[in-house]
């Protein structure tokens, strides 16, 4: 072969390795945009480049490698940041339904000793006024029973919204387990993969 014929053999070569990595860089921003998984397959698909090719040129490993390991880097961080969330939430929920629960039962407490302050000048109305006061003191105290009964049932139905809460929080805790295991599974990916570099 002639030196000339060599030369522009490999000028062309060149030309085509530079362009191979333009259509990387190209591929790359494209799968980020469109929030794609940024892997070697895709980005050699993407890209219209072998995999050997990634893998074998230089320029071209460095910035697949980088693109991946920043696409890790965000699949963590928007995992810790739903792992954050729904701790966040929960906690909230429960500590909320705590707070009403609480807030009933002293309504309740002092329900029930309102009705026995009553029930006791009741008793004392009894002996010491006519007929008809007892009626009103017994249709007051009606009233109050009722009272009672529905904040009773109040109280019920919020222990059993506490007990939801308590129920849902579990199962986010176990939640944030997974997405922690998730997290510590993609560092050791991005681990492993900065070490085959």
């Amino acid at each position: 072969m002639r030196p000339h014929a060599t030369t522009a053999a490999i000028e062309a070569r060149r030309r085509q390795t530079t362009q191979k990595i333009e259509q990387v860089e190209k591929a790359i921003g494209q799968l980020r945009r469109e929030r794609g998984r940024l892997t070697v397959r895709a980005v050699a698909q993407r890209a219209g480049v072998s995999v050997t090719f990634l893998y074998e040129n230089t320029d071209a490993r460095k910035l697949v490698n980088n693109a991946v390991d920043a696409g890790r880097t965000r699949q963590i961080r928007v995992a810790q940041a739903e792992h954050e969330q729904i701790e966040a939430s929960w906690r909230e929920r429960a500590l909320n339904a705590e707070a009403e629960l609480g807030r009933t039962q002293k309504e309740v407490f002092t329900q029930r000793q309102r009705i026995g302050e009553l029930m006791g000048k009741f008793r004392d109305f009894e002996q010491m006024v006519p007929g008809e006061s007892v009626q009103t003191l017994n249709s007051e105290n009606i009233t109050l029973k009722r009272r009672v009964q529905q904040l009773t049932r109040e109280h019920q139905s919020l222990q059993e919204r506490l007990e939801g809460a308590r129920s849902n929080l579990r199962f986010a805790d176990k939640r944030i387990a997974d997405l922690e295991a998730q997290i510590l599974e993609l560092q050791r990916t991005l681990g492993t993969s900065r070490t085959l570099t």
